[in-house]
């Protein structure tokens, strides 16, 4: 799997959900894309990952 350009193994299926969790992503700060399609926060525990799939994330980031 591709995570915003670099190679990422995945040793098993993983929801989306699982994934983020494990790398500690704030679910709350992020938008997800995979393979080229926005994923809406709902769908993250029921979109399995792929060794093909290409995921992109996002980090909302305040400042002023």
């Amino acid at each position: 799997m591709i995570v915003n350009s670099k190679e990422e193994a995945l040793k098993e299926p993983l929801s989306l959900y699982d994934f983020l969790i494990s790398k500690e992503y704030d679910l709350s700060k992020i938008a997800i894309e995979l393979n080229k399609q926005i994923v809406s926060k709902k769908d993250y525990e029921n979109t399995i990952l792929k060794d093909s799939d290409s995921l992109e994330i996002v980090w909302f980031v305040g400042g002023g």
